[in-house]
């Protein structure tokens, strides 16, 4: 969620998507997130038993990408 001034300031952006198919049925489910030390997000799936790890895209250079 974009923040300005501790504000929102613009409409959230999709971070992690593909938990659900063409017909509505779950892939996977989040249930909790954590930050890790180094900054990934961290996000609990019940239903496909797993962990993601979600970090910013880096370019060529290593700076983040947009």
């Amino acid at each position: 969620m974009p923040f300005a001034d501790g504000r929102p300031s613009e409409q959230p952006t999709d971070i992690l998507t593909g938990f659900l198919n063409e017909d509505g049925e779950a892939f996977g489910r989040p249930v909790g997130v954590a930050i890790a030390d180094l900054g990934a997000l961290l996000v609990a799936d019940d239903v496909g038993n797993v962990i993601w790890r979600v970090t910013m895209a880096r370019d060529a250079q290593g700076g983040l990408a947009a």
